[in-house]
């Protein structure tokens, strides 16, 4: 029976492949369709190798058809790389293409800046079809971006592995060192606008240097990639309200480009001082600023007029240490815009925290303020306590997508000073546990002095992070003038002494959609 059963799968096989056509094609009469007319590789860093792009070839007709060549216009010097059918190369004879089916074509490109001569930047090509009678042709772009080019040495082993540079961040608990791949600076170091930095790895600030970056700075980090600043080093960004310093990822195709997670963070660790940040715009990053400190007198970090957008966890992070923020505007995180942790002093004048993530769930509010950590200690969890010296926020909006947005997380053991001044919250909530907590009385005046809660915000556009709010919001007019007065001009620099509104912008008028 077995024997038999065998036979027959052979002979259903057989006869299978007997039915099977004879394949044959025609030359294409330059007939061909595709998905583009030109493809364009948006920036291009030179020297170093773009993303994949690709486009499709049709074949429309009833027959199936041999393009007898697939070419680069420039040929073999051409800067950029085909893949044809799972094979690489600059050049192709004779490749089929069924009736009524299609092909792709993967195009990449390693570009030298110094013989690009078009005046724009862009350094063109086309792939062409090529036939004895008929010449059809996809034109190919890159504009290619001069940059300089940041990463770590790297040393190849005899088996052809590589070692890369790396900087030391101290022990853990087994003594085993943690490092990270990048680079130190060599003492005090500017950055300055004369054209971008891609920098692959962290760049490392050492202690008692200062890493200044001028206004108009345009930084690109690589996956795993940011800035770390060491005990006793400081970073200063000097940016303008025309001349604003980018901190953004180096995938800069447009599907990426308010793509969260795609780098890592600037990093602010204990014992860093005078930090400052102005006129910045920081994008795209896992966390956009991580700030470590024991909590002292002066703050680790200083920021003004600075937007982050799309982190995949947070876009400020402290954890017991000292920031002030004045017209700071976060948005779009995929944990929180801005977590007060481990204790220490925040205050924040005008700033506009709003979360409208909608990249995953959520579970942390947009703002988070608590005065613990906690750690695994022999299988067990051990909760630490640390003061909440001061967490002042005066003409603020704390808003988001969900339904509380603003959190306080206290635990006994230590001080939990906070206090909320003319600022709109998004707190809706019918929950009495949280109603009955006494960190949200909403009526105890030395803690929440005239605070709107659920306002109307009539923000510009949420899902492109505009932030600034318009003629029918609740924030006009109801910031506190003292405030005003140490915040005289918005993120954009108009004035708000004489009638000024709640978060980091002036109202405007929005114009009607037609």
């Amino acid at each position: 029976m077995r024997l038999l059963y065998s036979f027959l799968i052979v002979f259903l096989i057989l006869l299978l492949g007997s039915c099977r056509k004879d394949f044959g094609t025609i030359l294409s009469s330059g007939e061909l369709e595709f998905s583009v007319d030109t493809l364009l590789l948006n920036r291009v860093f030179d020297e170093i190798s773009s993303s994949t792009r690709s486009f499709k070839v049709y074949n429309r007709g009833s027959d199936p058809i041999t393009i007898s060549n697939i070419s680069l216009g420039r040929g073999e010097n051409s800067f950029y790389r085909l893949n044809v059918d799972g094979i690489p190369g600059k050049s192709f004879q004779n490749i089929d293409v069924l009736e009524n089916d299609s092909i792709f074509i993967f195009v990449e490109a390693t570009i030298d800046f110094d013989q690009v001569l078009d005046s724009d930047f862009f350094y063109r090509d086309s792939v062409v079809f090529d036939t004895d009678f008929y010449k059809q042709d996809v034109k190919l772009e890159a504009l290619v971006v001069d940059v300089h080019l940041i990463r770590p040495d790297r040393t190849e082993h005899p088996d052809g592995s590589f070692v890369y540079e790396e900087l030391i961040l101290g022990e853990d608990v087994d003594g085993e060192v943690i490092s990270v791949r990048g680079v130190n600076l060599d003492g005090n170091t500017t950055f300055t606008n004369e054209k971008p930095y891609l920098i692959y790895g962290y760049v490392g600030v050492p202690a008692n240097s200062t890493f200044t970056i001028e206004a108009g700075s345009t930084l690109y980090f690589h996956d795993n990639s940011g800035i770390i600043v060491e005990k006793n080093g400081t970073i200063i960004v000097n940016g303008e309200l025309e001349n604003q310093v980018l901190f953004e990822d180096d995938r800069l195709e447009p599907e990426f480009e308010e793509t969260a997670g795609q780098w890592g963070t600037i990093w602010l660790r204990a014992g860093s001082k005078n930090n400052y940040i102005n006129h910045a715009i920081i994008k795209n990053n896992i966390i956009g600023v991580l700030v470590d400190s024991v909590a002292n007198i002066n703050p680790t970090l200083k920021v003004q007029n600075t937007q982050i957008y799309n982190n995949s966890n947070f876009g400020i992070l402290g954890r017991e240490t000292n920031i002030m923020g004045e017209n700071v505007v976060i948005g779009n995180n995929g944990m929180s815009s801005l977590a007060c942790t481990m204790g220490g002093t925040y205050n924040f004048t005008h700033c506009t925290f709003a979360n409208y993530w909608n990249s995953g769930f959520r579970q942390f509010p947009t703002v988070l303020i608590n005065n613990f950590f906690t750690y695994i200690l022999d299988g067990n969890e051990v909760v630490e306590t640390r003061d909440l010296l001061e967490s002042n926020f005066v003409n603020c909006i704390i808003d988001g997508g969900q339904s509380v947005e603003f959190v306080l997380d206290y635990v006994e053991g230590g001080l939990f000073n906070y206090n909320l001044k003319n600022s709109m919250i998004k707190f809706d909530t019918t929950n009495s546990d949280i109603l009955n907590n006494p960190l949200f009385d909403f009526n105890n005046v030395s803690a929440y002095e005239n605070v709107i809660l659920n306002g109307k915000l009539h923000f510009k556009d949420v899902n492109v992070n505009q932030y600034i709010i318009g003629q029918d919001s609740e924030a006009i007019g109801n910031a506190n003038q003292n405030g005003a007065l140490l915040v005289p001009y918005d993120i954009l620099n108009i004035p708000r002494t004489s009638s000024p509104d709640i978060g980091a912008y002036q109202h405007i008028i929005f114009e009607e959609e037609i």
